[in-house]
């Protein structure tokens, strides 16, 4: 996919026009060939642009306007329906071309799979790359019924190429009893239930270092966002959500990349879903693209 062909689709509200001077590009990988439950999360990157028509272009949470920073709207990247490796591998080349042109890259899903090649693209560029990671589920099985390519390996697979002491978990509140266990063998961060607290409590130890943040939009509770593929009660708020975003936004850390994953606008006829990863994802521009 080439860069400096405008997407001919709808946009995210006040995206910029041309890619050669804009700081970061969003983009989606609408991806959802290996999910275990409920599929649709590839038509979660069309509906979150469609919806953002409705947003406020001012943050009064961080008294920034979309007008301050130049994001180009890249589309879709047009990734081959049913083939995991394929879709991988092209993923991986397109943020590899994002980087070496020092663009800030904001991915929507799609499944929590398309992170993994994201992460491994991050980390060649660089090598001390932190992740937090804000998600109902562990994602650290090393295979779904023999299949390592899922839904629910992404996390595992970053933490065995940049060093589980690296990956930061919060809001966790469902997995196997061996992922716990194996997080807690190998020194891995997970905050279960709670995102806010504990991770003002972790920002200071990640003062500087370049972060990758990976928000699926499960760690919610399925009140706020029921249009995602694998429910699971007793999440956070969207308020806690927002608030943790801002915290972030307001440490000592070096935000170098992000995404938000997992929404699947079918189970939604409310639209909330996607009305709420829309603002989120307007905040994560203010907040993290300086």
């Amino acid at each position: 996919m080439r860069f400096d062909e405008a997407y001919s689709g709808n946009v995210f509200i006040k995206s910029h026009p041309h890619y050669e001077d804009s700081s970061a590009v969003i983009y989606g990988m609408p991806m959802d060939w290996t999910v275990s439950y409920r599929p649709g999360s590839r038509f979660g990157p069309t509906r979150i642009r469609e919806v953002s028509i409705g947003l406020e272009e001012y943050s009064p949470y961080l008294d920034r306007d979309l007008e301050e920073v130049k994001f180009f709207d890249a589309g879709d990247i047009p990734l081959p329906f049913g083939n995991p490796q394929k879709s991988i591998d092209m993923i991986e080349e397109y943020i590899d071309g994002l980087l070496a042109d020092n663009k800030f890259p904001i991915g929507m899903g799609g499944e929590h799979l398309v992170s993994w090649p994201v992460i491994k693209a991050m980390y060649k560029k660089y090598p001390d790359l932190a992740i937090i990671h804000m998600d109902a589920h562990t994602d650290l099985r090393d295979d779904y019924e023999g299949e390592p390519l899922s839904h629910s390996t992404p996390i595992k697979k970053a933490a065995n190429l940049i060093g589980p002491t690296n990956v930061y978990s919060f809001g966790i509140r469902s997995g196997m009893k061996e992922e716990f266990q194996w997080a807690k063998e190998v020194g891995m961060h997970i905050s279960k239930f709670e995102v806010l607290a504990p991770l003002k409590e972790v920002l200071p130890q990640l003062a500087g270092r370049p972060v990758y943040v990976t928000i699926d939009i499960d760690v919610l509770d399925p009140a706020h966002a029921p249009g995602t593929g694998t429910v699971d009660a007793g999440g956070i708020t969207s308020k806690e959500l927002l608030a943790s975003i801002h915290e972030i936004a307001r440490a000592n850390v070096n935000v170098v990349g992000c995404d938000l994953v997992e929404v699947a606008p079918i189970y939604d006829p409310s639209e909330q879903t996607a009305n709420t990863a829309s603002k989120l994802i307007r905040e994560m521009i203010l907040g993290w693209v300086k």
